[in-house]
Protein backbone atom coordinates (compact mmCIF):
# COMPACT_ATOMS: atom_id res chain seq x y z
CA UNK A 1 0.00 0.00 0.00
CA UNK A 2 1.16 3.64 -0.74
CA UNK A 3 2.80 5.79 1.84
CA UNK A 4 1.08 8.86 2.82
CA UNK A 5 2.73 11.93 3.38
CA UNK A 6 1.12 14.62 5.49
CA UNK A 7 1.51 18.38 5.22
CA UNK A 8 2.44 19.58 8.91
CA UNK A 9 -0.88 20.82 9.86
CA UNK A 10 -2.69 17.44 9.04
CA UNK A 11 -4.03 15.37 12.24
CA UNK A 12 -6.45 12.67 13.31
CA UNK A 13 -9.38 14.44 13.08
CA UNK A 14 -8.27 15.08 9.11
CA UNK A 15 -7.92 11.55 8.55
CA UNK A 16 -10.92 10.51 10.38
CA UNK A 17 -12.85 13.33 7.91
CA UNK A 18 -10.73 11.91 4.97
CA UNK A 19 -11.50 8.23 5.30
CA UNK A 20 -15.68 9.14 5.79
CA UNK A 21 -15.49 11.08 2.17
CA UNK A 22 -13.11 9.02 0.15
CA UNK A 23 -15.56 6.30 -1.21
CA UNK A 24 -17.68 9.60 -2.40
CA UNK A 25 -14.60 10.90 -4.52
CA UNK A 26 -13.96 7.52 -6.03
CA UNK A 27 -17.80 7.51 -7.03
CA UNK A 28 -17.56 11.00 -8.44
CA UNK A 29 -14.37 10.44 -10.28
CA UNK A 30 -15.79 7.44 -12.16
CA UNK A 31 -19.13 9.13 -13.23
CA UNK A 32 -17.43 12.99 -13.59
CA UNK A 33 -15.14 10.69 -16.44
CA UNK A 34 -18.04 9.87 -18.09
CA UNK A 35 -20.31 13.24 -17.47
CA UNK A 36 -17.65 14.97 -19.34
CA UNK A 37 -17.64 13.66 -21.98
CA UNK A 38 -14.79 11.03 -21.48
CA UNK A 39 -14.95 8.09 -24.22
CA UNK A 40 -15.75 6.02 -21.05
CA UNK A 41 -19.41 4.39 -20.34
CA UNK A 42 -21.99 5.21 -17.43
CA UNK A 43 -20.02 2.91 -14.89
CA UNK A 44 -22.35 3.45 -12.10
CA UNK A 45 -19.72 2.09 -9.91
CA UNK A 46 -20.26 0.30 -6.96
CA UNK A 47 -19.12 -1.69 -3.88
CA UNK A 48 -20.04 -4.77 -5.91
CA UNK A 49 -18.22 -3.36 -9.04
CA UNK A 50 -14.82 -3.05 -6.79
CA UNK A 51 -15.18 -6.46 -5.51
CA UNK A 52 -15.62 -7.68 -9.55
CA UNK A 53 -12.28 -5.87 -10.40
CA UNK A 54 -10.15 -7.03 -7.38
CA UNK A 55 -11.11 -10.42 -8.61
CA UNK A 56 -10.17 -9.69 -12.51
CA UNK A 57 -14.10 -10.61 -13.39
CA UNK A 58 -14.27 -6.92 -14.67
CA UNK A 59 -11.74 -4.71 -16.57
CA UNK A 60 -9.43 -2.28 -14.43
CA UNK A 61 -8.30 0.99 -15.75
CA UNK A 62 -5.51 0.88 -18.27
CA UNK A 63 -2.54 2.30 -17.68
CA UNK A 64 -2.49 6.26 -19.19
CA UNK A 65 -5.44 7.00 -17.46
CA UNK A 66 -5.29 8.58 -14.16
CA UNK A 67 -7.33 6.46 -11.66
CA UNK A 68 -8.81 7.71 -8.73
CA UNK A 69 -5.82 6.63 -6.78
CA UNK A 70 -3.26 9.00 -8.64
CA UNK A 71 -5.34 11.69 -7.40
CA UNK A 72 -6.56 10.88 -3.61
CA UNK A 73 -3.66 12.22 -2.25
CA UNK A 74 -4.75 15.67 -4.01
CA UNK A 75 -8.49 15.41 -3.18
CA UNK A 76 -7.66 14.10 0.40
CA UNK A 77 -4.97 17.36 0.75
CA UNK A 78 -7.48 19.42 -0.44
CA UNK A 79 -10.09 18.41 1.97
CA UNK A 80 -8.00 18.24 4.91
CA UNK A 81 -6.93 21.88 4.27
CA UNK A 82 -10.33 23.40 4.11
CA UNK A 83 -10.71 21.86 7.29
CA UNK A 84 -7.46 23.42 8.95
CA UNK A 85 -7.72 26.82 6.94
CA UNK A 86 -11.38 27.89 7.31
CA UNK A 87 -10.49 30.46 10.23
CA UNK A 88 -8.75 32.11 7.73
CA UNK A 89 -10.03 31.43 4.09
CA UNK A 90 -13.19 32.05 3.42
CA UNK A 91 -13.26 30.69 -0.57
CA UNK A 92 -10.74 29.44 -3.06
CA UNK A 93 -9.08 32.51 -3.99
CA UNK A 94 -5.32 33.18 -5.38
CA UNK A 95 -4.39 34.08 -2.08
CA UNK A 96 -5.58 30.33 -0.56
CA UNK A 97 -4.14 28.78 -3.49
CA UNK A 98 -0.75 30.36 -2.87
CA UNK A 99 -0.64 28.62 0.65
CA UNK A 100 -1.50 25.52 -0.47
CA UNK A 101 0.71 25.36 -3.41
CA UNK A 102 3.57 25.77 -0.93
CA UNK A 103 1.99 23.15 1.66
CA UNK A 104 1.68 20.84 -1.37
CA UNK A 105 5.62 21.25 -2.50
CA UNK A 106 6.77 21.35 0.92
CA UNK A 107 4.70 17.51 1.32
CA UNK A 108 4.67 16.25 -2.22
CA UNK A 109 7.78 18.26 -3.68
CA UNK A 110 5.91 20.07 -6.70
CA UNK A 111 3.81 18.87 -9.57
CA UNK A 112 1.20 21.59 -7.95
CA UNK A 113 -0.40 22.13 -11.89
CA UNK A 114 -1.17 18.14 -12.31
CA UNK A 115 -3.17 18.32 -8.99
CA UNK A 116 -4.44 21.92 -8.47
CA UNK A 117 -8.15 20.68 -9.71
CA UNK A 118 -8.20 17.86 -7.83
CA UNK A 119 -6.66 19.83 -4.74
CA UNK A 120 -10.09 22.17 -5.29
CA UNK A 121 -12.51 19.68 -5.87
CA UNK A 122 -11.41 18.43 -1.84
CA UNK A 123 -11.37 21.61 -0.96
CA UNK A 124 -15.10 22.39 -2.52
CA UNK A 125 -16.27 19.28 -1.11
CA UNK A 126 -16.51 19.85 2.47
CA UNK A 127 -17.80 23.70 1.56
CA UNK A 128 -20.43 22.42 -0.81
CA UNK A 129 -22.05 20.29 2.38
CA UNK A 130 -22.04 23.02 4.61
CA UNK A 131 -23.61 25.37 2.25
CA UNK A 132 -26.38 22.51 1.32
CA UNK A 133 -26.59 22.47 5.43
CA UNK A 134 -27.16 26.23 5.90
CA UNK A 135 -29.90 26.46 2.77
Amino acid sequence: MKERRNPSWWNQEHESAWERVKEAFKRDWDQTKHDMGGNEPDTDQDVDDTVKQAAGKQPIPPRGHRTYEDVEDAYRFGYGARSHYAKYYKDWDDEVETQLREDWEQTYGGRWTDYRSAVRLGWERDHDKEMRKAA
